[in-house]
C-alpha cells in the first residue's frame, strides 16, 4: 500500500480527503504561544509558509495545541502524507535554542512531560502512523529557555534565532524524492497557494 493512497480509492474519495491528508509532506508546528518558547512550533510553520521556495508538494499548518484532531484525521483518512515533520519545543537541558531532529521510533512508550504535545495519546498516533501507517514521522525539536508560570506570550531570544535554522533543516529534508510525487503537487498548482483547505479551521481552534 502506497503511503498516498489507501486500497486505491477512486477520484471522489481522493477529491473528498482533507487536503493536508493528501500532500506529500505535511510540517506540524505544535504549541501553545502565550507561554514563551512553547510557541516555537506555530513560528516555525508560519515562517516556512511565506519561503518562496517552499515545495509546492510541502503544506505546513500552525496547529497549536490541537495537534491530535490533525493526527486523527491523517489515521482515519484513505490518504495520507508520505511524511510528517513534527515542529515542537523541548527541554532536554542542551543549550537553549538548539536545534534538532528526533525520530517517531525514539518518542518513549510512557508520557514524556518536557513535550508540549503532553497527551499520551499524540505520542502513540505518531508512532501509529509511522509504524503502522508507513508515514514517515520525524520531530524537529527546539530547546527552551525556562517556560513562564503565567500567561507570557512571546519566544526568548536564543528560540527566535533558533526559528530560522528549523525552516532551514526542513527545507532541506522537504526536497522532492524522485519518484514520489503526490496528487497534491497538482492540486496546489490549480489553487495557487501553499495554504490548504481546512488550515484556518485548524488555526482559529488552535488559538481559540
Amino acid at each position: 500500500m502506497s503511503s498516498l493512497t489507501a486500497e486505491n480509492p477512486d477520484s471522489a474519495t481522493v477529491q473528498a480527503a482533507l487536503d493536508y491528508c493528501r500532500c506529500d509532506t505535511l510540517v506540524l508546528g505544535c504549541g501553545n504561544e502565550l507561554f514563551g518558547d512553547d510557541g516555537f512550533g506555530p513560528a516555525v510553520a508560519r515562517q516556512l509558509r511565506c519561503r518562496a521556495d517552499l515545495p509546492a508538494s510541502v503544506v505546513a499548518l500552525d496547529v497549536g495545541t490541537s495537534v491530535r484532531q490533525v493526527l486523527f484525521n491523517i489515521v482515519l483518512s484513505p490518504l495520507r502524507p508520505r511524511k510528517i515533520v513534527v515542529v515542537d519545543a523541548v527541554d532536554k537541558g542542551r543549550a537553549p535554542g538548539d536545534v534538532w531532529t528526533m525520530e517517531a521510533r525514539d518518542l518513549p512508550e510512557v508520557k514524556r512531560d518536557d513535550f508540549s504535545m503532553h497527551q499520551l495519546p499524540t505520542s502513540n498516533l505518531l508512532r501509529e502512523l509511522n509504524d503502522l501507517c508507513g508515514v514517515q514521522v520525524t520531530c524537529v525539536v527546539g530547546q527552551v529557555t525556562p517556560l513562564p508560570a503565567e500567561v507570557r506570550p512571546g519566544l526568548s531570544a536564543p528560540l527566535r534565532r533558533a526559528v530560522g535554522r528549523a525552516v532551514e533543516m526542513i527545507l532541506e529534508s522537504c526536497q522532492p524524492v524522485a519518484g514520489s510525487a503526490s496528487p497534491c503537487v497538482a492540486c496546489f498548482a490549480e489553487q495557487g497557494s501553499r495554504r490548504p483547505a481546512g488550515a484556518s479551521v485548524v488555526e482559529e481552534q488552535s488559538n481559540g
